[in-house]
């Protein structure tokens, strides 16, 4: 791509970016939004139940991101599970995932995000939040392209989106680049949404 387009697409991701988080707080401020947290976690609930991770990748949840953390911790069939967070490094970027014993963290990564303080770990399943998706399993972060990186040195391992209906991308509003790698499903409130 030529610097021009190149630059041209950055600019559109990020006009995309703005809006879609404004869309999600938008939704998170009303009932239908406090009403979802409580629906995307029964169908997270289930997803997980059928995938049987050993060591399952959360991550701390930031703005109005759908938080995984609780209803994973209160879900029975989550006991035996080892649970990991990411932890973000800013130069070089790279993203590498730690155990979790299951309190709150006390120790953030560069990016001064929560996370975990234990050995390192490569989860079978990774949990990936979605500002943006489309059906085809295609995310949009913030641009920070760590999720990205990471899932695309681990090709084996089982990526599944958490995101509001809301940021689902209509046919056109996105254009997958060469270093965007796609999920397997992406599950909202209203269920598994594609992959």
């Amino acid at each position: 791509m030529n610097p021009a387009a190149a630059g041209a697409a950055s600019d559109r991701r990020a006009a995309l970016r703005r809006r879609l988080g404004e869309a999600r707080e938008r939704f998170v401020a009303t009932d239908a939004g406090g009403r979802a947290q409580a629906a995307l976690a029964g169908h997270l609930g289930a997803v997980l139940a059928e995938l049987s991770p050993t060591v399952l990748g959360l991550y701390w949840p930031l703005r109005s991101e759908f938080n995984a953390v609780v209803p994973c911790l209160a879900d029975h069939r989550v006991n035996d599970v080892v649970l990991a967070l990411p932890c973000a490094r800013r130069v070089p970027v790279a993203m590498h995932y730690r155990r979790w014993d299951r309190v709150t963290p006390t120790v953030t990564d560069e990016c001064g995000i929560p996370c975990g303080d234990g050995r390192p770990v490569v989860p079978d399943v990774v949990l990936v939040p979605c500002l943006g998706f489309t059906r085809e399993g295609f995310r949009l972060g913030y641009g920070g392209g760590y999720f990205d990186r990471w899932l695309a040195a681990h090709p084996h391992v089982t990526a599944v989106g958490t995101a509001w209906s809301v940021g689902e991308l209509a046919a056109g509003d996105f254009e997958p680049q060469p270093h965007d790698q796609p999920l397997m499903l992406v599950v909202t409130e209203q269920g598994v949404a594609g992959g």
